[in-house]
Parts: structure tokens; sequence; C-alpha cells
């Protein structure tokens, strides 16, 4: 039996996840993603389809640290802010 491939694992988690929770314009999705070195998060509304905010480590603005405790505190500083400058007061995670 052939085993799956990482990309294939995470699709399926991602899709499991996607039938439980889904972001309105009220109160999109916050959708977070961690590799290795660096951590991204996105504020989606999923009725739109489209992404209301984002922030990850690789942009200068959050500054030097990547994927760890550090960062991803950063991270979410970040894209906390840039949600609030579009209005969003609360999201699904």
């Amino acid at each position: 039996m052939a085993r799956d491939s990482k990309n294939q694992i995470r699709q399926r988690i991602h899709a499991r996840i996607r039938r439980k929770v889904s972001g309105t314009q009220e109160r999109p999705r916050l959708a977070v993603f961690r590799s290795v070195k660096h951590i991204y998060a996105q504020v989606i509304d999923d009725s739109k389809g489209h992404t209301v905010a984002a922030a990850g480590s690789t942009e200068k603005a959050a500054g030097k640290s990547g994927g760890n405790l550090e960062g991803a505190k950063a991270i979410g500083k970040l894209v906390a802010e840039r949600a609030k400058d579009k209005g969003v007061k609360s999201v699904v995670f």
C-alpha cells in the first residue's frame, strides 16, 4: 500500500476543516499556515472567495522572527491590525 505524500495529507486535513468552518462577510475565517521556517495568516471571506487581510513572517513589517513563538505573536498582531483597518471585528478559527 502506497503512502500519501505530505501535500495529499495536508489537502485532506484542509478539506475536512473547510466542511466544518466557513467564513462570512460579517465573520470571516482565519487561516494559519506554519512551515518549518515561517508562519502565515489570512482572514478570508468565503462567501466572496477573497482574502480580506494577510500577513506572513517573510514580510519586512513582521520583523526578523520566523516560524517560532515570537514570529507567531508578531504575525498575529499584524494580521489583527490589518483586519481591523478593513472593519473586521471577529473571525472564525
